[in-house]
């Protein structure tokens, strides 16, 4: 299959405003830690008064994973929903600036809200709390998709976070068709365990009927199968899912694909400044290898290669050269 893109994203179009910060900042200020909160503009207000010097990245846990995929050399689009605003022409133009096609209609300017932000809080251990201002990047719809340019993808990549949204499950539900009749494939990532739980059933629907390679961290994948057993529920995955790329952590990952299993160690002497985006990029360097046809131990290695970089400095989109890295690492 050569198409005009390898990999097609549709998810949250935000803006990362991140901050360090200590543990008792956290604390006194409400903020659960190493999670993922949905907040409203007042509280994004509060909260973004209350912080210390912050810088803003482009951000969106599926555009960081195409960012990804096109600083890899993938032919890469993206869909998501920003304002005609200021934040909004920061993120098309970072988007663009790496290479991916983005043409998602704007929200015109007189729209109620804004470009969506999220508040990214990191720890001195590096954890990140994150605290989401969705804005318009919620009221991504059906009429957002484009049925040619999902025809045109050899996969397309759906992001968990924007199942939270009136109209995005109906979206991704017409990019899904669009791609499956043209033979597309369909990859998911359950991107936070209370996000499964608000929408569990949406989503076993979705992997059971249309599916074919799930990205998931641990927790997510617990939470989705209701199981503290994490081999539970990678079973459980492995007799539903073509394809199940599970990451641990430190332990690096797992992929489960018909009667095949490996594990891939984490990148070696990764230094954690800043986790934000771990399993966003996993899912490039992932996603880099089934495009490109590897093995699955490659393509494991390349998603934690691809997350060692990330977290080793602020932000969620890599800095080094990802394809250098890869060579260096006997990748490619």
């Amino acid at each position: 299959m050569n198409k005009a893109y390898q990999v097609v994203g549709i998810g949250n179009a935000i803006v990362d405003v991140i901050s360090t910060v200590e543990d008792e900042f956290l604390t006194a200020n409400g903020v659960e830690k190493g999670i993922m909160t949905l907040i409203d503009t007042d509280r994004a207000v509060e909260l973004y008064g209350r912080m210390g010097p912050a810088r803003e990245v482009s951000g969106g846990s599926a555009a960081n994973t195409i960012a990804g995929l096109a600083a890899l050399g993938a032919r890469t689009a993206y869909v998501g929903k920003v304002k005609d605003d200021q934040l909004g022409a920061i993120f098309a133009h970072d988007l663009r600036a790496q290479g991916a096609h983005y043409a998602t209609p704007l929200a015109p300017k007189e729209h109620a809200a804004e470009t969506g932000r999220c508040m990214v809080l990191v720890s001195p251990d590096g954890e990140r709390s994150m605290s989401t201002y969705l804005g318009v990047s919620e009221f991504l719809a059906p009429a957002d998709i484009d049925e040619a340019e999902m025809a045109a993808a050899e996969w397309i990549f759906l992001e968990g976070y924007r199942f939270d949204g009136p109209d995005s499950i109906a979206a991704f539900e017409k990019a899904v068709r669009a791609a499956k009749a043209a033979g597309g494939r369909v990859a998911i990532t359950l991107s936070d365990p209370f996000c499964v739980e608000r929408h569990r059933g949406e989503f076993l629907r979705m992997i059971r009927d249309d599916v074919d390679l799930l990205v998931a961290n641990e927790h997510e994948l617990q939470s989705l199968y209701q199981t503290d057993d994490l081999e539970a529920a990678m079973l459980r995955a492995q007799g539903e899912i073509p394809i199940t790329a599970c990451t641990v952590g430190a332990r690096g990952a797992h992929v489960l694909a018909g009667e095949t299993r490996v594990h891939a160690p984490a990148a070696a002497d990764a230094k954690v400044v800043d986790v934000t985006g771990a399993g966003d990029l996993f899912a490039s360097g992932f996603l880099f290898g089934v495009a490109t046809g590897r093995d699955w131990i490659t393509c494991a290695r390349m998603g934690c290669a691809a997350a060692g970089e990330v977290i080793s400095h602020i932000g969620a989109r890599p800095e080094a050269d990802l394809r250098e890295l890869f060579a260096n690492g006997g990748l490619v």
